[in-house]
């Protein structure tokens, strides 16, 4: 009998302790200075194995690609949500995430899942009987791995979109992170309707005065 990759084992584990069937929650794109916030749940089929399936981070930018193809194809349901520049400005980059991570489980076409959330913080919308958090989930949860895998590629093809819209800051190959290029882009460009400007304010004056 095959051994399960260990991810799927964990969540294995999991759901047999609990008795409930678990879904997956991870987000992209907390830290940049320019576009949204982007979580995804997704529910595996624990019996068909995903060879490849770790921290998106830690996967090169093709094989995600690959990767996430074969998530949406066979898991047995995923979604994504997403919080909007305006929205991360308004309340928060923290307030934000937990939106679009709620916005991504709100559309589980399962009855009393079980979230697996990435990280230490809870959702303050789902019961704590309803979700678990776990410190490095992406690197321990197949489901949250799948998670970040799908909210990691759908950004990205977020931010190539806005590439081609605003070719001068060079989010092909930054994707909205502060990169010392990307900085320098926004002093002799300003900012855009896409950037975060309670990421930006500060660093732009900062930026300016070391020139």
């Amino acid at each position: 009998m095959r051994l399960l990759f260990v991810p799927f084992s964990w969540d294995n584990n999991i759901t047999a302790q609990t008795g409930s069937l678990i879904v997956g929650i991870d987000e992209a794109g907390r830290g940049p200075l320019a576009g949204p916030v982007v979580a995804a749940a997704v529910v595996l089929d624990l019996d068909t194995v995903i060879d490849g399936i770790n921290d998106s981070k830690k996967v090169p930018a093709k094989k995600r690609e690959e990767l996430y193809e074969r998530i949406v194809s066979e898991a047995r349901f995923w979604a994504v949500g997403e919080a909007s520049v305006e929205e991360i400005d308004r309340v928060n980059i923290l307030r934000a995430t937990f939106l679009a991570m709620q916005r991504a489980f709100d559309k589980c076409a399962f009855d009393g899942p079980l979230a697996l959330i990435d990280g230490n913080q809870r959702l303050p919308s789902i019961t704590t009987a309803r979700q678990r958090t776990v410190v490095g989930g992406d690197g321990q949860s197949a489901s949250i791995a799948a998670a970040s895998i799908v909210a990691k590629v759908t950004r990205d093809r977020i931010m190539r979109g806005y590439h081609e819209r605003y070719p001068h800051y060079a989010f092909l190959s930054n994707k909205g992170y502060g990169t010392e290029d990307h900085r320098r882009r926004i002093v002799e460009y300003g900012l855009t309707e896409i950037h975060r400007r309670t990421f930006c304010e500060k660093f732009v004056t900062q930026t300016v005065l070391a020139l």
